[in-house]
């Protein structure tokens, strides 16, 4: 999600016009692998919000990354890989890419705000999906709080056993 200069928001409004289409930007992160988001990933992700853009999807990342809510529209630096063929890279095992998350957010349509998401941790096994065991959902949402936490978003944990942001609406998860 980086720019080699800087994006004015009447710049994002122009792309973000020029087709009805564009209401969501998809993005790439910067890294492969890592946590740390560039504050140049962060002006950009700013400037296209400024610019009337209501939601941003990071991608490329092979694992979660912090989530933020700018002016209460959601950006997503990094996604992880929900489904892939990178299982078994090794070196990265710190990471925990096998942990995936599915993103459920609910954004309200005249304002693109976001009003609550849910998140629910999965695990990646040859290729399949299955739900998160205790353990590695604990992990996963432990590493989420401390990411997004730096970003200034909280998430908590559902007693569904989902993750959410905010709870407009979150009778459970299920």
């Amino acid at each position: 999600m980086t720019s080699s200069h800087a994006l004015h928001p009447s710049d994002a409004r122009t792309v973000r016009n020029s087709s009805p289409l564009l209401s969501n930007k998809i993005c790439q992160s910067s890294a492969n692998w890592g946590y740390h988001i560039l504050s140049e990933e962060r002006a950009f992700a700013h400037a296209l919000i400024d610019g009337g853009f209501h939601l941003l999807h990071g991608h490329s990342s092979h694992h979660a990354k912090g989530i933020e809510l700018y002016q209460q529209k959601l950006i997503l630096y990094g996604c992880g890989d929900f489904i892939n063929d990178y299982e078994g890279i090794s070196g990265y095992e710190s990471y925990r890419a096998d942990l995936v998350v599915m993103y459920l957010p609910r954004i309200d349509r005249t304002t693109g705000r976001l009003v609550s998401m849910k998140m629910w941790p999965f695990q990646l096994q040859r290729f399949q999906l299955k739900r998160a065991s205790a353990e590695d959902a604990t992990w996963l949402h432990r590493t989420l709080v401390r990411e997004s936490a730096k970003l200034g978003t909280k998430i908590d944990v559902h007693p569904d056993g989902c993750f959410i942001i905010g709870n407009e609406g979150i009778s459970k998860c299920a």
